[in-house]
């Protein structure tokens, strides 16, 4: 009978082996990153609307978000195993920065280019049907970036000894 220890255990039920990553592991990391992008993306788009500003300095405050709130989540999980707050916000920006600039990049792409999203306004479903398809197009896109970096160790990989 094989001991398996909690770490192999993780990455059993994870689904990846050491020769590199599964889809299913590079989709549950894209959807950890699409969580905290979703929630900057929205307060950023929410706040910038409100205020009345342009699309450029609405988009920088939801990226800017984005990437708050996407290490937020990576070190809300690392300190909750013990980790220092410098240590873990050294592993969110290693395990994260990629995987949330691809989606920022494709996210706010496509809201550029769907006709009259940034202009809708907070009332309006074009908006909002916009800003889920774009979320949506960002995740597909992001999950082979992801899954690449985690079968070579980087990305999400960084945080996965800190899992409980």
């Amino acid at each position: 009978m094989k001991v398996v220890s909690e770490h192999e255990h993780h990455h059993e039920h994870h689904g990846h082996a050491a020769g590199g990553a599964s889809w299913r592991t590079a989709a549950s990391a894209t959807l950890h990153c699409l969580t905290g992008c979703a929630i900057g993306e929205v307060l950023g788009m929410v706040i910038g609307t409100a205020l009345g500003w342009g699309t450029v300095p609405t988009i920088v405050l939801a990226v800017a978000l984005a990437f708050v709130f996407g290490y937020a989540l990576t070190m809300r999980g690392v300190l909750r195993a013990g980790v220092g707050f410098r240590q873990a916000l050294k592993i969110a920006l290693a395990a994260d920065t990629v995987s949330i600039a691809v989606m920022e990049i494709v996210d706010n792409g496509v809201m550029v280019v769907v006709p009259g999203a940034m202009d809708a306004g907070l009332a309006s479903w074009l908006f909002w049907a916009a800003l889920a398809f774009a979320l949506a197009v960002a995740f597909v896109l992001t999950v082979p970036v992801n899954k690449w970096l985690i079968g070579r160790g980087a990305g999400h990989a960084v945080v996965h000894a800190y899992h409980r």
